[in-house]
């Protein structure tokens, strides 16, 4: 039986930034709850969360200066996208999407989801998320979706990389890294698991996302995670995107304000690398 772990809502007094992010700028990974009202929770979600709807999403971006947006699929939602796919459709030129779906989708189901704005599906591995995928119907499950011009995304226990990374190097198609591979900040960039992200970032069909440096953290300001994002700069800038992770569900430190979230771009990278990750990039892997 699943007890859900009761988690804070998002810091509802987002912070202004202390330079503006460019124009076009993305926020590329962000999630909706609910409202449960109207798109309700999966029974054996693991956690219970506040409704985080797209309007309050909004809201924070505008302060923000965000302009564009991937949503992820929650797994609070499950495989029934509904709450993301209707918020991509209020806004479509400038909203996309990543999908959870099972690994025996229907094309039907597929092609729904990408006239409705998905450009990726997203595979937990996190433990206390899901139960692992199998990698056999994974792996079919990828290439299917990698012939539609889709990419993969990989949310991993850091712990697991090590194990996993000559299963991710075969893969077809492009793969993004979620958080920075959720690597501990406090065991530095020479621990096996970031060293593996550094190893797998040198394909040319490998992405990550700089975001959850909040998750790596010990805590606020959160400037440990610094040299991850650094070194992911160094090594591949065209290959990076960035997103507030918001509304911050199961996050181990305190709530962050997401206006601080952005102020980290600044200690993580020049003007320069900035707009790529926030402009260039992303419209590269999700507008296209």
């Amino acid at each position: 039986m699943i007890h859900p772990l009761a988690i804070p809502g998002p810091d509802p007094e987002t912070r202004q930034p202390a330079n503006a992010l460019p124009p076009n700028a993305c926020d590329a990974h962000c999630h909706v709850f609910g409202p449960g009202g109207r798109f309700p929770y999966v029974a054996e979600s693991t956690f219970m969360t506040p409704d985080a709807p797209v309007e309050a999403l909004s809201a924070m971006h505008r302060v923000l200066g965000i302009e564009r947006v991937v949503l992820v699929q929650a797994s609070c939602h499950g495989y029934d996208n509904s709450a993301m796919m209707d918020a991509i459709a209020a806004d479509p030129s400038r909203r996309r999407g990543v999908a959870m779906v099972a690994m025996d989708v229907a094309d039907q189901d597929l092609a729904a989801l990408q006239a409705g704005g998905v450009r990726a599906i997203r595979l937990n591995f996190v433990r206390h998320l899901a139960q692992r995928p199998d990698l056999a119907e994974a792996r079919q499950i990828i290439a299917r979706v990698a012939e539609r011009g889709w990419h993969v995304e990989l949310h991993m226990d850091a712990h697991d990389i090590p194990d996993l990374e000559p299963w991710i190097r075969t893969l077809p198609g492009r793969f993004v890294i979620d958080h920075m591979g959720r690597v501990p900040a406090t065991a530095g960039t020479n621990q096996p698991a970031f060293q593996a992200v550094l190893r797998l970032m040198e394909r040319p069909n490998a992405w990550a996302k700089i975001s959850g440096g909040d998750r790596l953290s010990s805590g606020p300001p959160f400037h440990d995670a610094v040299p991850f994002a650094r070194a992911l700069i160094a090594q591949a800038p065209d290959r990076l995107v960035w997103g507030t992770d918001w509304p911050h569900s199961n996050i181990k430190t305190a709530m962050p304000n997401d206006g601080d979230l952005a102020d980290l771009l600044e200690a993580y990278a020049g003007q320069t690398a900035i707009h790529r990750i926030l402009v260039e990039n992303p419209t590269a892997l999700y507008w296209r």
